[in-house]
């Protein structure tokens, strides 16, 4: 683990577990849907998805907080309904969240990995992030993904670590700290995986 790894042994192995599985399915061996990511169709009313999302209910009636429903609309192919207030279907999303096979080459050339600071893991065990969240309006290109491991995106998702992302001038990913680990705020890059 890394310094900044706060997370306990136990959890640290769940989420190794996690990250073989989904690297399984990426694989072309696997029968049918390898590599695909899972589909899922989320319900929520129009109001709380507005003001911000509070809980979400999948296609098999159960219950998702706020943060689960963002982390998987990240990688999973989410079929999200929006409903008014009867219930009438008011909208049921845009095309093209996800990243496309020769995007997701581009991400791997461009990051080399997952992209937050000091990490090493390879792009194969990374998910596509999207800088501006998709559900704001962030489009599904180069210029506003990255690439990020299972742990560190958690991490960008909890809203009271506060790190942020921006591109640079080179248009490589910078991470921008929270106030208590840096006062200063300065941006930092994943410098493992940096090509010359």
């Amino acid at each position: 683990p890394t310094p900044t790894d706060d997370r306990t042994p136990a959890q640290r192995r769940a989420d190794a577990l996690i990250d073989i599985c989904r690297l399984a399915l990426r694989t072309r061996q696997l029968p049918d849907d390898g590599g695909e990511p899972p589909q899922l169709a989320i319900t929520i009313a129009y109001q709380p998805l507005t003001h911000a999302l509070s809980t979400a209910t999948t296609d098999t009636g159960q219950r998702l907080s706020a943060s689960t429903a963002r982390r998987l609309a990240c990688d999973a192919r989410i079929l999200p309904a929006v409903l008014g207030s009867a219930g009438q279907v008011l909208d049921t999303g845009r095309t093209q969240r996800l990243a496309t096979g020769s995007l997701r080459r581009a991400l791997h050339i461009r990051d080399g990995g997952c992209a937050f600071p000091d990490c090493d893991y390879p792009p194969r065990w990374t998910d596509a992030h999207h800088i501006v969240p998709w559900t704001h309006g962030g489009p599904t290109n180069l210029d506003n993904l990255v690439l990020l491991c299972r742990h560190h995106h958690r991490l960008i998702h909890q809203t009271d670590t506060a790190w942020h992302i921006r591109l640079g001038t080179d248009q490589r990913p910078e991470f921008i700290p929270p106030a208590h680990l840096d006062p200063q705020q300065r941006p930092r890059r994943n410098l493992y995986h940096q090509r010359q």
